[in-house]
């Protein structure tokens, strides 16, 4: 499917585009707030978009000195990026659940070096003819 390169500082999917380099989340251009921990995981499934980000690899890079207690805060962390990106479990357009392994990114991924800028508003001049 979609691999990110690791470099590419914008990812856009659907109306939602996700700056790396910022760690700036926008809906349809407006910025909205994502925590850290959804914001790593996020980061971490559209990077390897369409590829399995396991539960254990996201473990050892948000938590990396638990061992145990993690779970709760994954599953809370992996609820949080779905409320923001209007997602379900159970019908997923981004980010499907491999039960007892892990997440994938399944939504279509584009990527771009900048933010394109908004195209200037037309405004004729009226004209008269002499």
């Amino acid at each position: 499917m979609n691999h990110i390169k690791r470099t590419a500082p914008l990812v856009r999917f659907g109306a939602f585009e996700v700056n790396l380099v910022s760690r700036e989340v926008r809906k349809y251009g407006m910025r909205i707030r994502l925590e850290e921990k959804p914001f790593q995981i996020l980061e971490m499934l559209v990077v390897d978009a369409g590829q399995v980000v396991t539960r254990k690899a996201l473990q050892e890079k948000l938590w990396p000195d638990t061992v145990v207690g993690y779970e709760h805060g994954l599953n809370t962390a992996v609820n949080k990026l779905r409320d923001l990106l209007g997602d379900s479990a159970r019908s997923p357009r981004f980010v499907e659940t491999l039960p007892r392994l892990g997440y994938r990114f399944i939504g279509p991924v584009t990527t771009c070096e900048t933010r394109a800028p908004l195209a200037p508003r037309s405004n004729p001049q009226p004209s008269v003819q002499v």
